[in-house]
């Protein structure tokens, strides 16, 4: 008897002893990340038959197991996939919200106190004062152009830079859990009554957290192992095996780190959109959607104005008498070759020239060659513009953009045009000298007083520059043979005869138009001539200040201005709509683990009450078996 008392209180004292060294534990853990609280299962020991009954045994701790809801944790992961890929976008387009939104770094003001000096100079066209302003707001439009660009691209680098540490930091995590796994297969076996390893499992689980900071997860359990795949399934770590993420360049963008898929030693590129959730999803997706087309908004808006400034500056005349040049340098179209495009001569080669610039668009294309046919496709929203056996050669193809090309086609062979990612960083100016400012108009129309009738003629306009007409300030005379037929002579006019004379209709020769209104008499004759000595005259300035105020882009339904601003708008209004996410996402988040910890976290309170708990009942197991060795003792002494 007191043998059997002194085993019943020997098994309650090391239980007593297993409660107080878990409560021990999740005390000195309560600060550990990851940890979740260890309880024991206690259960009554066998009883004993005696014949009269079964008497008990005592007690044992079947187990030691973590406190664990899977559907919590499952819900932390998600929030965190969510928060940090949020603030990931969020802390990128901040940048570039401040660097648009800021007047004194943004192009609005530099824009606008260009066109102030194109205004002065329409006012005093013979001012050298005026005119150096112009030149220099030019200038500085440009260097602010420059600058935001190559911000832009630096932001470029930046994200780069980003993805191939995020890159690590993933592969990192991988190879860490695949450990565990191998750790805890080890260390919890193959039976069926393998007792779980606590801490090992929340040291895998914590990873598997972290992980979801820079990626999304998803876990499948597999026997004592967890499998991680990431993004929209590809398999991360099975069992102890990990398929490894390296940054590769673009095929079809030098400027692009790319994520690589690694597996039986070949990368394969993984495509941006199948990498949501988390720091790195975040990245990739704000530079597909906000640095991209930002950049792409302000290349327009930069090219548009070089090139429509440029057409009309070509109108005019210089203070030298000479036809206006290029006022400004606009950046070329980007063209990239895909890397896997056929390398065997002819290789197939292609050229871009921007040729209108109101069509042009913020996206960029794909050029493919598939199944015999050339498929031009609009990567914003993905629409196919062009499917054809014929290569697309006509103009405008591509929105403003007309196409050549050299070598032949290969099946496969992709290229991505840019039509404006250069726009920003390749617009300056193409003039230095006041003097080659094109204020004036190049002709000038003169009806002499020698006529008879009330016939006056219009100041006249320039339709084309040369080359296009080389005669534009040849000469040319309009002779009335009656009140109602005029002769035109003059080079590249053909001197036609007999023309019907509309009052105030055009009368168009050698890229100008000018208007005839009342009633010339015959005999009556009109001159259009060079500008001979028009360094006061400002019909081009007015005509170039007017592009400020006028429809250039988007086909005719934006200003430069406006063009702008709705940039900013855009960028701005995804700038709020993720900061008002993020704080939501924060509070999610910080509901999603106090659920957590409330099941799993290592409450004090609670654990010091366990503590006094086990502790009575150590000193009451210690009291049973006092008592058992008291029994035995009078036993022995009745037998002396």
């Amino acid at each position: 008897m007191a043998s059997s008392i002194l085993g019943v209180g020997q098994s309650a004292l090391n239980a007593a002893q297993t409660g107080l060294v878990t409560t021990g534990h999740n005390i000195a853990n309560v600060n550990t990340p990851g940890y979740s609280r260890q309880e024991i299962v206690q259960v009554a020991a066998p009883a004993q038959n005696i014949g009269v009954g079964f008497v008990g045994k005592g007690t044992e701790v079947s187990n030691v197991q973590r406190v664990f809801d899977q559907y919590l944790y499952n819900q932390v992961l998600s929030s965190q996939v969510s928060k940090y890929s949020v603030d990931s976008y969020y802390s990128q387009i901040k940048q570039i919200d401040n660097l648009l939104a800021d007047p004194t770094a943004g192009v609005s003001s530099a824009m606008q106190d260009f066109f102030d000096g194109v205004q002065d100079v329409a006012s005093n066209p013979s001012s050298a004062a005026s005119r150096q302003a112009m030149l220099s707001s030019a200038t500085a439009l440009a260097a602010r152009f420059q600058s935001v660009g190559g911000r832009l691209n630096e932001m470029r680098q930046g994200v780069n830079d980003q993805i191939t540490t995020s890159i690590g930091v993933i592969n990192t995590y991988a190879q860490q859990i695949a450990n565990l796994n191998d750790a805890i297969e080890k260390a919890q076996g193959t039976s069926g009554d393998s007792k779980p390893a606590n801490d090992l499992l929340d040291q895998r689980d914590q990873l598997i957290s972290e992980l979801s900071k820079e990626i999304k997860v998803t876990t499948v359990k597999q026997g004592n192992s967890v499998n991680v795949s990431i993004g929209n399934g590809q398999a991360l770590t099975v069992g102890t095996q990990v398929f490894k993420l390296v940054p590769v360049t673009s095929q079809t963008d030098p400027s692009k780190i790319q994520v690589g898929y690694l597996k039986n030693g070949a990368v394969s590129p993984l495509a941006d959109s199948s990498l949501p959730g988390g720091k790195l999803g975040g990245l990739l997706d704000f530079r597909t959607n906000s640095l991209d087309p930002a950049q792409n908004s302000l290349g327009r808006v930069a090219t548009g104005l070089a090139m429509t400034f440029n057409a009309q500056h070509q109108l005019g005349q210089d203070q030298n008498g000479a036809i206006g040049g290029n006022f400004f340098t606009a950046g070329a179209a980007q063209i990239n070759p895909s890397s896997q495009n056929n390398q065997t001569a002819p290789i197939a080669s292609i050229g871009a020239a921007i040729t209108d610039a109101s069509k042009l668009t913020t996206s960029d294309y794909r050029l493919q060659f598939v199944g015999g046919n050339y498929v031009v496709t609009r990567l914003s929203d993905n629409t196919q513009l062009y499917s054809n056996a014929a290569f697309p050669a006509a103009a405008n193809v591509i929105e403003g953009v007309t196409l050549t090309n050299t070598g032949t086609f290969t099946a496969g062979d992709e290229f991505i045009i840019k039509p404006t990612a250069n726009g920003a960083s390749g617009f300056g100016v193409a003039i230095n000298d006041i003097a080659k400012i094109a204020a004036a108009a190049p002709i000038r129309t003169v009806a002499p007083t020698a006529n008879t009738g009330t016939g006056t003629i219009s100041a006249g306009t320039v339709n084309a520059p040369p080359p296009a007409n080389p005669d534009l300030q040849q000469p040319v005379t309009i002779t009335f043979t009656s009140a109602t037929t005029f002769n035109v002579t003059g080079t590249g006019t053909g001197n036609p005869t007999g023309l019907t004379y509309t009052a105030g209709g055009n009368i168009t020769y050698n890229g100008w138009t000018v208007q005839i209104s009342g009633a010339p008499a015959s005999g009556d004759t009109f001159t259009i001539g060079p500008n001979t000595n028009g360094t006061g005259d400002n019909r081009n300035a007015l005509l170039l200040g007017g592009l400020q105020t006028a429809n250039t882009l988007a086909n005719g339904t934006s200003t430069y201005q406006g063009a702008y601003t709705y940039m900013v708008s855009q960028v701005g209004n995804k700038t709020r709509e993720l900061e008002v996410t993020s704080r939501a996402e924060d509070k999610m988040l910080e509901q999603s683990i106090e659920a957590q910890q409330a099941t799993s976290g290592v409450n004090l309170d609670e654990e010091a009450a366990n503590m006094m708990r086990y502790q009575q009942a150590y000193q009451a197991a210690a009291k049973v078996m006092q008592t058992a060795s008291q029994l035995f003792e009078m036993l022995l002494n009745l037998g002396q």
